[in-house]
């Protein structure tokens, strides 16, 4: 897959999101993430994982009001076993959305959230040219 496609893809992906977003929840780990979600214009909620609290409470605090939310998490090792860990608390009571994330972890050279808005302008650049 060249540049152009791989920008292509991300930007629909962007769009889809986006889209969902607006009735959807977005999880994600922390502040900075949430800023970079903000940057990619993300309409909606965005609720940050809340490091002081357990995994269970986490959980069960979002399950009390969402009946589907989105998992972003960083697509390293850390992000892979919480997003995996908040699914598996949240099975049979949250429909978890990891289909982004699967995309942005493979598309996206940089491993954090945080680091996509900087990515996605460094490769519209290379895109075009500059």
């Amino acid at each position: 897959m060249n540049d152009q496609e791989a920008l292509d893809e991300l930007e629909e992906t962007l769009a889809e999101l986006r889209q969902e977003n607006t009735t959807v929840p977005i999880i994600v780990e922390g502040a900075k993430d949430a800023a970079a979600l903000r940057i990619l214009e993300m309409p909606g909620e965005v609720i940050r994982f809340n490091k002081g609290q357990s995994v269970s409470d986490f959980c069960d605090m979002v399950a009390s009001s969402h009946q589907r939310i989105i998992l972003l998490t960083d697509w390293d090792w850390r992000g892979g076993r919480l997003c995996l860990s908040i699914k598996k608390h949240l099975e049979n009571r949250v429909g978890c959305i990891v289909k982004y994330r699967e995309v942005f972890a493979k598309r996206c050279p940089c491993r954090t959230v945080e680091g996509m808005p900087t990515w996605l302008q460094t490769l519209r650049k290379k895109v075009q040219g500059e």
